[in-house]
């Protein structure tokens, strides 16, 4: 009797598992066997919960290799089984499902092999889109990023070239060579400064400040290559997300790519949850409002319009009459596309069609309205 229930939800759980997106139940045994794996490490907690423990990593690991084993079989089917074992994602997961077997069989402790249980924390990364979006700006800024890393790299053997040359005289166990120098030269240039090797002699300080003032403007640069690639990533995320949500309104349907374009850089895109005020009668207002998804319900004396997706609403305020008429509210999840007073008027002169359209719905509200 049980085999109708059991099979589907099997079934069910091996498909979501053969995807290569992470499941709560992977999220679930990465947490607990990264815990049990840090409890190892402490001997007298390990000793009163040994066999707990041992279970749960076992446990653990029995899933990784259950999980690894579907994706193998799912990308065979899909003919894309050495992409797959060739890929990031492939080699993490052989890496979580036969790193600590593989240990074990070599002869390692089993305390020493179960410490690679760490790998299974790297599962995670492919989850994680602010991850994704870091690797795009990676790629993007790779240019740049090289560029200051070589600066980097002359200034840590020039300082090191320099230091020898001042202070291996005064200092021969700390600086009595080059890559011994090296050392001072790289916690100096990070502005870490552990103190375990300071220049005594006086141009060997000034070379020390001339370090660290370089130091401070090298992560500077980085800083600021990643922060524009990560703003310049950001804004176009978000305007190939309005581009999608701006074309799918009917009310833009008949607008060019051009046109799109120009709507989509004015727009602002605001996801509401039901039952939230977007507009209260009497007040003054200075943008108007498209439908891009769900429904909003405007209350108009004695009845109540539904406005569903490529509807829009509150144009009166941008066509001279500033004051709200009714209040609107949601009446789902919805997404709506925002056009303030100043961008309005400067779509209508670049688009008098679209200006045109508008105010010939706002003259049919009006008399709906009467």
């Amino acid at each position: 009797m049980a085999k109708p229930l059991v099979f589907p939800v099997l079934a069910q759980f091996v498909s979501a598992t053969a995807g290569r997106n992470m499941t709560r139940t992977a999220y679930v045994a990465v947490t607990l066997g990264v815990a049990m794996m840090t409890v190892l490490t402490i001997g007298p907690a390990y000793d009163a919960v040994a066999h707990w423990v041992d279970a749960v990593l076992w446990l653990c690991l029995a899933y990784f290799v259950f999980e690894w084993l579907v994706r193998l079989r799912h990308m065979r089917q899909r003919g894309r089984f050495w992409f797959y074992q060739l890929s990031g994602a492939g080699l993490v997961d052989a890496a979580g499902a036969l790193a600590v077997p593989l240990a074990l069989l070599a002869g390692v402790q089993p305390k020493t092999a179960w410490l690679l249980a760490i790998l299974w924390v790297l599962k995670v990364v492919p989850g994680i889109p602010g991850l994704r979006q870091l690797r795009r700006v990676l790629v993007q800024e790779s240019g740049p990023l090289i560029s200051v890393l070589v600066i980097f790299l002359m200034v840590v053997f020039l300082a090191s070239v320099a230091e020898y040359f001042l202070e291996h005289d005064v200092q021969p166990q700390t600086f009595g060579s080059v890559p011994a120098a090296l050392w001072w030269a790289v916690v100096t240039l990070t502005t870490t400064g552990y103190g375990d090797v300071v220049p005594i002699t006086p141009l060997g300080r000034i070379v020390a400040a001339m370090v660290m003032i370089s130091g401070l403007g090298v992560f500077g640069l980085w800083t600021g290559i990643l922060a524009t690639g990560f703003a310049a990533e950001t804004r176009r995320d978000n305007f190939l997300k309005t581009w999608e949500t701006v074309s799918n309104v009917p009310f833009f349907a008949n607008l060019g790519p051009a046109a799109i374009a120009d709507v989509t850089q004015m727009l602002r895109t605001v996801d509401l949850p039901p039952r939230t005020t977007i507009i209260r009668k009497g007040t003054s207002g200075d943008c108007m409002y498209f439908v891009a998804a769900g429904e909003v319900a405007v209350d108009l004396p004695g009845r109540k319009v539904l406005l569903g997706e490529g509807h829009f609403f509150g144009e009166m305020a941008l066509l001279g009459n500033t004051m709200r008429g009714a209040d609107v509210i949601t009446t789902k999840v919805a997404r709506l596309l925002v056009l303030d007073l100043v961008d309005f008027r400067l779509l209508m002169a670049r688009h008098p069609e679209l200006a045109e359209t508008i105010d010939a719905e706002a003259r049919r509200r009006q008399l709906e309205n009467q």
